[in-house]
C-alpha cells in the first residue's frame, strides 16, 4: 500500500505547495493531502488534536511548536518569504504605494478596502489592525473595511468590485483571476512572512515526511514559488 501524508498548512503557501506535493507525489507513489488554513486555525485544529505528518507555519508559527516539542527536532525547512501588498481590479488605474505618503493617501480616498477578518486568525489579518493603528487611522478606514473569509476572499471581492483595493499576502491574491497585484507595502509599513515547514512530531512517517520536505525546500522548487509570490 502506498504512503500517505497529511499536511496541515498555512493557506498563504497553497499555491506552491499544491504543485510541488503533486510532483512528489508522482516521483514517489506518496499520496499526500493537505489541509489549507488560516495559521491561526491551524494551530487550533493542532491543539485540538488534528493528525498530521507535516506542518508548513510562519516561523513564530513553528517556533512555538518547537518549544513545546510538537515539531520533530531538525525537521525544520525555510520554505520561502512573502509580502503584504496591494491588489486591484484588472484594468483599473494602477495607485502609486511606492510610499509612506502615497500609500496613507490611498486608503483615505478609496470607497472600500478589502482584507482578511481578524477572526479568521491569518497572519496578514491579525497584522493590518495593527497598522492602521500605528498609522493612525483606524477610525478612518472602520466603515470601509470589507472584512472577508482569507487572502483570495479578498481578491475576489476586488474582482468583482466590491472593493477598489485588496491588502492582503501577494501570494494569495496571484491565483485570483481578475485582479491586479500592484506590489508590496511602503517598507516602512511591510510585514513579510517566511514560512516553514516540519515534521509533526507523532508522526509515524518521519521519514517519507522529511522526503517531502527536502521537495518543497529544494532549489529546483525555485521557479515555482517566485511565480507563487515568494521570495527565496
Amino acid at each position: 500500500m502506498a504512503a500517505e501524508l497529511k499536511v496541515m498548512s498555512a493557506r498563504a503557501v497553497k499555491a506552491a505547495v499544491s504543485v510541488l506535493a503533486q510532483e512528489f507525489s508522482r516521483a514517489s507513489g506518496c499520496v499526500v493531502t493537505c489541509d489549507f488554513a488560516p495559521v491561526g486555525a491551524v494551530e487550533q485544529k493542532l491543539a485540538a488534536g488534528a493528525p498530521a505528518d507535516v506542518v508548513i507555519l510562519s516561523t513564530s508559527a513553528i517556533a512555538t511548536l518547537a518549544k513545546s516539542q510538537r515539531i520533530l527536532v531538525g525537521s525544520e525547512r525555510v520554505l520561502g518569504r512573502t509580502s503584504i501588498g496591494v491588489a486591484v481590479r484588472a484594468g483599473a488605474a494602477v495607485p502609486d504605494i511606492a510610499t509612506p505618503e502615497t500609500f496613507k493617501a490611498l486608503l483615505l480616498s478609496v470607497r472600500a478596502i478589502a482584507l482578511s477578518d481578524p477572526a479568521v486568525g491569518g497572519t496578514a489579518a491579525r497584522y493590518l489592525p495593527q497598522l492602521f493603528e500605528r498609522m493612525e487611522l483606524s477610525e478612518a478606514l472602520e466603515a470601509k473595511l470589507v472584512r472577508c473569509s482569507g487572502g483570495g476572499d479578498v481578491a475576489e471581492r476586488v474582482a468583482r468590485g466590491e472593493a477598489e483595493i485588496g491588502i492582503t499576502f501577494i501570494s494569495e491574491m496571484l491565483p485570483i483571476s481578475g485582479v491586479r497585484v500592484v506590489g508590496p507595502l511602503p517598507a516602512i509599513y511591510g510585514n513579510d512572512t517566511t514560512y516553514c515547514a516540519a515534521v509533526y512530531a507523532g508522526s509515524a512517517k518521519t521519514a517519507v515526511a522529511q522526503g517531502l520536505i527536502e521537495a518543497l525546500a529544494s532549489p529546483a522548487g525555485d521557479s515555482i514559488w517566485r511565480s507563487a509570490g515568494f521570495a527565496r
